[in-house]
């Protein structure tokens, strides 16, 4: 036993070393951006909230993901809240609403086998689906996909332009499970309160949080790209973020997600601040 100490001691102190440099740097980079995290492979929860302006049993999802995006602080939590359209012929237009997003809740349903989608539902990273009022479901599968790994690493930046559009970069590391995988970049209005006069939300006025007003996906072809996409009326650069993430589209997972504040391109002459959560 002692030959094998006196053996072990140089890699045991080389070791050591390594490990004392690894944590000043870890030191050093918290200290420098406290607010970023810093992509490490360990886990991520995207959150999709699928919701209708029409249907009287959203109102209580809606306002749970308003709770919980309170409380993310710099977690790599993001969430999406899309509004299906098939509550429109039912007495009143959400509009917010797009067939695009109703398909998307059909694509889930194919992926997760189920036999029809109703409102509100949620899927976290693609993998896990329930009533969208189900607050210690919904803390449960946040839970999960903060403890999983990820092996991908999606980075964005996104600037405004002069032209009503924004321009959005990404860049992809690691796996991404070619050529079942692709980029989805989500247009994302953070809040919004409408006041509903016809259905079964008839008389009410809701709070809306994180709500997807445009969603484009690119087949991931290359691991970098940029992609242009146009700004509704209203738009201004701290009401609105950029979410991504890259998914399967074999079986519905999602591999990573980031998101991304606007900066302005010196044309443009808006007010607007940069910043890249991982």
């Amino acid at each position: 036993m002692e030959k094998i100490k006196v053996i072990a001691l140089v890699p045991l102190l080389i070791g050591a070393i390594a490990l004392s440099v690894a944590f000043t740097n870890c030191k050093n980079t918290a200290k420098g951006n406290s607010k970023t995290p810093v992509f490490d492979g360990k886990g991520f929860a995207l959150v999709e909230l699928f919701t209708s302006e029409g249907c009287s049993s959203c109102p209580s999802a809606d306002n749970l993901v308003a709770k919980v995006q309170k409380e993310i602080g710099d977690k790599p939590i993001y969430i999406l809240a899309y509004h299906v359209d098939y509550w429109n012929r039912l007495g009143w237009k959400d509009v917010f609403s797009s067939a695009d997003y109703s398909k998307r809740q059909n694509e889930y349903a194919n992926w997760l086998n189920l036999s029809q989608v109703y409102t509100p539902q949620i899927v976290v990273n693609g993998k896990t689906e329930f009533v969208g009022s189900q607050e210690g479901a919904l803390r449960n599968a946040i839970k999960a996909g903060l403890q999983g790994n990820s092996s991908t690493r999606l980075m964005l930046n996104a600037t405004r332009n002069a032209n009503n559009s924004a321009s959005v970069q990404y860049k992809i590391e690691g796996e991404t499970d070619n050529p079942h995988s692709v980029i989805s970049l989500a247009l994302v209005q953070k809040q919004a309160v409408v006041k509903v006069e016809r259905g079964e939300n008839g008389g009410r006025t809701l709070a809306h949080t994180q709500i997807v007003r445009n969603l484009q996906t690119i087949p991931l072809n290359n691991t970098s790209g940029n992609a242009n996409i146009a700004l509704p009326a209203g738009f201004d650069t701290q009401g609105w973020e950029i979410i991504g993430f890259v998914q399967n589209t074999g079986n519905g997972n999602i591999l990573s997600a980031a998101k991304t504040s606007f900066k302005v391109s010196a044309d443009s002459g808006g007010p607007g601040e940069a910043k890249n959560i991982q």
